[in-house]
């Protein structure tokens, strides 16, 4: 049975292919006639209006196109200054830009948390606890604690060997050092060795001790 006999036939519709579509655009163009003045040629090519009107075209053909090019000039009614600052601006988009650290604050990371929230306020503590910042929170006529200095995991270990508390002052710690040494030195326990190993151990914690804790 032959197709364009059947009762379907005039209910297909094909869609149109990006190509085909792209055609009918060029074709659509080729109609127009070229908006130069006197001209009756096609107006295939597209010119842009300037620069307030960026995305607005003239429509004319390959020679009226041609001499307007030659003529167009983007940068009209702008002085030099404006001309040099829009070339600055288009290397980055015309996107905002900054200095390195001229965009954060000067007292970012000093603990002060409004301050590292560009003034935000933080009545809650919220980020502060978030960053570590703020292990309490004070009461009402509460006196400001004076907060501990960070101790990092090998000094906490070389206190641990001594027995000494991290608020421990270089003085305690040397103070510490020659008690243990008398406790745990063969010569002192009647050449027994047993304990060389703390002895070790101690001295070790010593000489990293001496080099992290400060004097009182």
């Amino acid at each position: 049975m032959p197709i364009d006999s059947s009762k379907f036939f005039d209910s297909i519709r094909i869609k149109p292919t990006k190509v085909s579509a792209k055609r009918q655009a060029q074709a659509g163009q080729e109609a127009i006639t070229c908006e130069w003045a006197g001209c009756q040629n096609k107006g295939s090519h597209r010119a842009p209006k300037g620069r307030e009107n960026s995305r607005e075209y003239w429509h004319f053909c390959l020679d009226h196109v041609r001499e307007y090019n030659q003529s167009y000039n983007f940068f009209q009614g702008m002085n030099a200054e404006a001309v040099a600052r829009y070339q600055k601006d288009a290397l980055t988009g015309h996107r905002p830009t900054w200095k390195m650290g001229a965009n954060t604050s000067a007292k970012r990371g000093k603990g002060n948390v409004e301050d590292d929230l560009g003034g935000a306020a933080d009545p809650f503590n919220v980020f502060a606890e978030l960053n570590g910042r703020a292990g309490w929170r004070p009461g009402p006529g509460a006196q400001a604690k004076t907060e501990a200095r960070t101790v990092m995991n090998a000094e906490r270990k070389a206190l641990q060997v001594m027995g000494l508390t991290a608020e421990a002052t270089l003085e305690d710690v040397k103070a510490k050092y020659k008690a243990l040494v008398k406790q745990h030195h063969p010569d002192a326990n009647g050449g027994d060795r047993s304990t060389e190993d703390r002895l070790i151990e101690i001295i070790k914690a010593y000489n990293y001790l001496k080099t992290v804790v400060r004097e009182a």
